[in-house]
């Protein structure tokens, strides 16, 4: 937190995402996976003895989202099982920091200006 204090300091906007995926989607992803050959890569059999860790690991999550998450670095907690949705809320949250950063081009003289120095 100290880095992200630092950063904001000295200008940089801190965006942190957490993409969730409930329970019954990761499951569903895991089935995927063990199904198509091409997503098997993907599967590990650890996999199934972490599931039971689930409240454990959600328990764990809301700690460090909570303990982490200030006004100059929020984190941003997405509902992921739908991924076309959860890549709009990144992608409008991130639209919504640069409009909020009210930027413009500098015109020509201050160009000219800054090339000089």
């Amino acid at each position: 937190m100290d880095l992200e204090r630092h950063l904001h300091a000295n200008g940089t906007i801190i965006i942190k995402f957490f993409l969730h995926l409930s329970k019954e989607e990761q499951r569903k992803r895991f089935l995927e996976r063990i199904d198509a050959p091409e997503k098997n890569w993907k599967f590990s059999a650890a996999d199934i003895t972490e599931r039971k860790f689930w409240n454990h690991y959600m328990k764990a999550y809301e700690r460090c989202l909570s303990a982490t998450s200030t006004s100059a670095a929020p984190w941003y907690v997405v509902p992921a099982d739908d991924k076309e949705n959860a890549r709009l809320i990144v992608s409008q949250t991130v639209l919504d920091m640069f409009e909020g950063l009210e930027m413009t081009y500098p015109n020509r003289a201050q160009s000219a200006e800054r090339n000089c120095r």
